[in-house]
């Protein structure tokens, strides 16, 4: 493991400084906790019989104490592929905690909705908060104060986050992620892709459609693109959370019922009645959320994390922003292309060394903080070794020196690119992500006039009519977390494929989300702030001419300074109900910026409600 790289460690120190009195306020929190919180010993004789009453043959070991018992925390629902695999997963970890003389209960559920169930539908717009939900839900569980661990049970874009951000306010509790694994590869990628832009274009049936889409999403596990879910897995590798290599192995092997053993048996070892006690809260530090970030740049992963990893960093004390992503972005070099960056999807990536080597040569070139207090062992190095089978359990081992496949995994000094792909574009209309690593570089900067529409659904109907047949950027406005919970805006993805393939030099301009699916059309996506409010997106009119620049940073109305004063702002389109949005207008009303996490629960709990 080489020097850590100078942009690496300054952007660090850089995160340390602005979180001391947060991030020492959360460690007090945790401290106090740990001192003074509630625990089994501590529970009257009421309450802790109610907490073991239907144990079972574990209620003798939970009532007097023999060993930690493990709370779990459950994501599993069976409509979804990537939750299903999780509905026996609770009895296997009884049975695996009783192998090392612990015990674990089932804390709760929490929901686990999908955004590729949602997409383009009402259902949408309860997306992005429900990440909080979550959050609560887990936090519910874990109140209990009946254990000494946690296990969180979750895969996809807002479970993983709502979850961690539910257990760091539990952080004196030793937590291992537990992930359950992709499907194995159906359709490929691209081939979904050409019948989506197809259909788009009026030359594919319905039937065709769907025929496309069931052959891409066809069994258990996590969808096989590398969007904001698997982006979820890679991050809480590098950031030390997961038994090592378990991100990316399939369910319903041998392997993945013994990477679940392993994790159940570890927290039996890190728990704090022992010698090597490893808090959530300490695992979780300003290192890791780097190293979170270095993964995700050199990956080519979700946008969404533009806005989760700042909240995950506040439910812990530390405070990141859209400068940081950038600066890590201009020093991190892109060493994976997985769809929609390439053609393969994670099962490739794994075949072609996967995880361990993206850890194994980001660690080898000073990228990623080694010195991290991670779940599994002595330092990150750990997480370079690949997980194996040997005798029916599960070892680890040195995985291949080089990538297997060149054309998904590259050595972080040959990389596909030499920066991550991810830039802060800025100007006279905010402050936006735009994701370059999908984007072919001769449409870095696109400038052309402006249409401006007030959802999705408008946009296809102007590019059915033929209205767009032009350069043009697209700006879909009121669509950030106040307007309407900040759908994401993926609908929009092959229509606007199809007019850049024709020729137009076309961009996408919004505070809606997209994410790590976002693909090959240039977008300044989560614009904070927002159009409603008085964000400057509100200003805007069709004609405007925009220039949109990632290599300059750009994001700008070339307006008249004067005319852009004095222009009034336009109106949001009244809010929908149904569905259930209107029991979220708490979260709409109080939720802050993209750039600080879209979250009305973080803001409220930073003002000391």
């Amino acid at each position: 493991m080489n020097k850590l790289h100078p942009d690496i460690e300054a952007v660090t120190a850089r995160i340390v400084e602005r979180s001391r009195e947060p991030r020492t306020r959360y460690l007090d929190l945790i401290a106090q906790e740990r001192e003074n919180g509630v625990v089994r010993t501590r529970l009257s004789c009421g309450n802790f019989a109610h907490g073991f009453a239907a144990a079972g043959e574990d209620k003798n070991a939970i009532r007097t104490g023999r060993g930690i018992n493990i709370g779990i925390v459950t994501a599993y629902n069976d409509m979804l592929s990537a939750h299903q695999p999780y509905g026996r997963y609770p009895e296997q970890m009884k049975l695996f905690a009783r192998e090392v003389g612990a015990t674990a209960q089932v804390a709760g559920g929490v929901p686990a909705m999908c955004d590729g169930v949602t997409q383009g539908q009402r259902g949408m717009e309860l997306s992005l908060f429900s990440r909080d939900t979550i959050a609560l839900g887990t936090a519910v569980a874990l109140s209990h104060g009946m254990f000494e661990a946690a296990a969180l049970l979750g895969i996809c874009d807002k479970i993983v986050p709502g979850l961690l951000i539910g257990a760091l306010r539990f952080g004196h509790l030793p937590t291992i992620l537990v992930p359950a694994g992709p499907m194995p590869s159906g359709l490929a990628n691209k081939e979904k892709q050409r019948v989506r832009q197809l259909y788009a274009e009026g030359k594919a049936t319905r039937e065709e459609l769907l025929e496309a889409e069931s052959a891409s999403y066809h069994g258990a596990g996590t969808c096989t693109f590398y969007g904001t879910a698997n982006s979820n897995q890679m991050m809480m590798e590098v950031m030390g959370l997961h038994m090592p290599g378990a991100a990316f192995v399939n369910p319903g092997t041998q392997l993945r019922q013994e990477l679940t053993r392993a994790a159940v048996h570890r927290l039996s070892e890190i728990g704090w009645g022992g010698n090597d006690y490893r808090p959530l809260g300490l695992c979780v530090d300003e290192k890791a959320i780097v190293n979170a970030a270095v993964g995700l740049l050199a990956t080519g992963g979700s946008t969404n994390h533009a806005i989760h990893l700042p909240a995950i960093a506040r439910a812990a004390g530390i405070v990141i922003d859209w400068e940081d992503l950038d600066r890590l972005s201009a020093a991190v070099p892109l060493i994976a292309r997985v769809y929609p960056n390439g053609a393969g999807d994670v099962n490739h990536f794994q075949a072609a060394g996967g995880i361990g080597f993206v850890i194994r040569t980001l660690l080898d070139h000073g990228y990623l903080h080694g010195d991290i207090m991670t779940v599994a062992g002595s330092s990150l190095q750990d997480y370079a070794l690949d997980p194996v089978l040997s005798d029916g359990a599960v070892e680890w081992r040195e995985g291949a020196a080089e990538p297997l496949d060149r054309t998904m995994l590259r050595p972080a000094n040959d990389p596909f690119q030499p920066d991550g792909g991810m830039r802060l574009v800025k100007g006279n209309l905010g402050r936006a992500t735009f994701k370059t690593s999908a984007v072919d570089r001769s449409r870095f900067t696109v400038e052309a006039p402006a249409r401006i529409f007030a959802d999705q659904d408008e946009v296809l109907a102007a590019f059915q009519a033929g209205e767009l047949e032009r350069d043009v950027v697209v700006v879909v406005r009121f669509q950030g977390p106040r307007a309407n919970g900040m759908p994401e805006l993926h609908k929009l993805t092959p229509a606007l494929g199809v007019l850049q393939d024709r020729g137009y030099r076309v961009a996408l301009v919004t505070d809606g989300r997209m994410s790590g699916a976002s693909g090959k059309v240039p977008a300044a996506i989560h614009v904070t702030p927002e159009a409603l409010g008085g964000g400057p997106l509100a200003k805007l009119r069709d004609g405007d001419v925009i220039r949109l620049s990632a290599e300059t940073g750009e994001l700008s109305a070339l307006v008249d300074a004067a005319e852009w004063e004095s222009r009034d702002e336009a109106s949001a389109t009244p809010r929908r109900t149904g569905t259930g949005r209107e029991l979220f207008g708490i979260m709409r009303q109080g939720a802050d910026g993209a750039e600080k996490g879209a979250s009305a629960m973080l803001a409220a709990m930073e003002q000391g409600w």
